[in-house]
């Protein structure tokens, strides 16, 4: 099971929430080819929130994709797209209902 995640907060600058909802649609391309990211998600909470929640077997996975390609697009365009820089949460899953 997948017992430790990550919730990644994203704040769209004004003007830039098309360009950070296809960013965040494009990188799930990258999340698919992580093989220690077995559960990824990006999310839309308003006209300019965003987020990303994703969750890993290991330690090892979740510092394998806090330092992956995914991070390293976001913060290359994070001026960019961001109003503000990305507020990540390391949370633990207490339980969950994913497909076998």
């Amino acid at each position: 099971m997948a017992e430790l995640a990550l919730y990644v907060r994203l704040e769209a600058k004004p003007g830039k929430e098309a360009a950070l909802e296809q960013f965040l649609k494009d990188a799930l391309e990258k999340a698919m080819a992580e093989p220690e990211t077995p559960v990824w998600f990006a999310l839309r909470f308003g006209p300019s929130a965003f987020g990303i929640f994703d969750a890993f077997p290991s330690e090892n996975g979740r510092q394998a994709h806090l330092n992956g390609e995914i991070a390293k697009a976001l913060l290359g365009r994070a001026d960019e797209l961001l109003a503000t820089m990305p507020q990540i949460e390391l949370v633990d899953v207490l339980a969950a209902k994913l497909p076998a």
